[in-house]
């Protein structure tokens, strides 16, 4: 760390508002448990505006612009086959000097990916510093560490440097269909990224991340009597297990590609010949390049099922988040980061995943940024999601150092190369 950033980290109005930001965590830590008690599951719409309301409210304090924005319909293949519209929710994005010279668009997201009826709902502690609960890492206590981060930071002088915009999705567990447009948009008009996402519980943050995309190819074939007209159906089931063999044995095609055939639905009983049969499968790619690759080859598999008689055979999605590589933009950053982390004390290391999220959308767009600045914590996705709780105030004290840094010019060469 410079001499120089470590002066303007260890300033008495930055040292007072550490403090400040320490005395908040009883109240941060009532307040997620209070917003993990609301079941925001993204096809939730109701508990999404449950939410929404409460996130506005919490950033009035703030004295913001803030824009409620429609997503629109996307498309989904139902279990039947039928290809409907569904709805989504809200963005929220919250702004504050949009023309200054400085500019940081932090996101994240206010959907769970627990459903409506889901039997996770309601928070207990696993012991005096472990909340277990919906969504309390991922990421409702990422969005309150960005909360605090920001109030702590406008109580300095230094804030007048910087604008910021909040944007928080409704659609980010489902693959942020709807709001990657606006990611891409909003990613133009900033010079960093910081995205809410939780670190591990040891604190490590994401680095470079994989690409990801969602696909259903469904076969429609032609139903017929299992023992009597056997011959005159066309198995849709059979088809499907052909395609499937061949979808995954792309994996490895690339360095790092995986392939994972998921979900299977097809026929209704056994002396029936199926007529339809479906298969939703996901792939992991490590780099740009890879992407028309692996396009190329599906479709050849699709192309070439298609001309079996009696058979159609679609394919519906596509790659919808790309690799997320590291510029040297991006190191500078991460780089700033860890300097921000030395002076709490704090020990930040990155590493590889093959995860996504937001982060992979704003690196798309050229935006340097990192993506795991949420509060410590880990099991996301399942009944044992659990948060480090003293990692709130931590947390929130490594993002308003991170600002601090960014309004005092130490990323000027990143805001250059934009």
């Amino acid at each position: 760390m410079s001499n120089d950033l470590m002066n303007l980290l260890v300033t008495d109005e930055v040292k007072t508002t550490l403090d400040w930001l320490d005395a908040q965590q009883v109240s941060m830590q009532e307040t997620v448990i209070n917003w993990s008690h609301i079941n925001s599951g993204s096809r939730n719409l109701d508990g999404l505006s449950a939410m929404e309301d409460e996130i506005v409210s919490a950033f009035r304090c703030l004295d913001t612009e803030i824009e409620l924005i429609q997503l629109e319909d996307t498309e989904t293949v139902l279990d039947s086959g039928e290809v409907t519209q569904v709805a989504n929710g809200r963005t929220i994005r919250i702004f504050k000097r949009p023309t200054a010279n400085r500019r940081v668009l932090m996101t994240g997201h206010y959907d769970t990916v627990f459903p409506k009826n889901s039997a996770f709902q309601k928070t207990h502690w696993l012991d005096e510093n472990t909340l277990n609960g919906p969504g309390v890492a991922d990421m409702k206590g990422g969005i309150l560490v960005m909360l605090h981060a920001l109030q702590g930071f406008e109580k300095t002088a230094a804030a007048a440097n910087v604008g910021w915009e909040v944007l928080l999705s409704p659609d980010e567990e489902t693959g942020s269909l709807a709001s990657a447009p606006l990611l891409a948009d909003r990613a133009q008009a900033a010079h960093i990224g910081m995205t809410y996402e939780p670190a591990l519980a040891d604190g490590t943050l994401a680095g470079e991340r994989k690409g990801s995309g969602n696909y259903t190819v469904r076969v429609q074939g032609k139903a017929a009597h299992a023992g009597r007209e056997f011959f005159e159906g066309r198995n849709a089931v059979v088809l499907l297990a052909g395609i499937i063999g061949k979808l995954s044995a792309l994996t490895g095609g690339r360095e790092g590609l995986t392939v994972n055939p998921a979900v299977i639905t097809g026929g209704v009983a056994p002396n029936i010949v199926p007529d339809l049969a479906m298969c939703r499968f996901n792939v992991r790619l490590k780099a740009p390049e890879d992407a028309p690759w692996f396009e190329g080859e599906v479709q050849k598999i699709i192309d070439t099922a298609n001309t079996e008689d009696g058979f159609t055979v679609e394919l519906f999605g596509g790659i919808n988040r790309p690799p997320k590589a590291l510029s040297d933009a991006n190191l500078k950053l991460m780089d700033l980061i860890g300097a921000c982390g030395k002076s709490l004390g704090l020990s930040i290391a990155y590493v590889p995943t093959g995860g996504c999220c937001e982060g992979n959308n704003l690196a798309a767009a050229g935006l340097p940024n990192v993506d795991t600045l949420g509060v410590r914590g880990g099991m996301i996705h399942s009944d044992e999601e659990f948060m480090i709780v003293e990692s709130l105030s931590e947390r929130a004290k490594l993002s308003f150092l991170i600002l601090t840094a960014f309004a005092h010019g130490a990323l000027d060469s990143v805001i250059s190369a934009r």
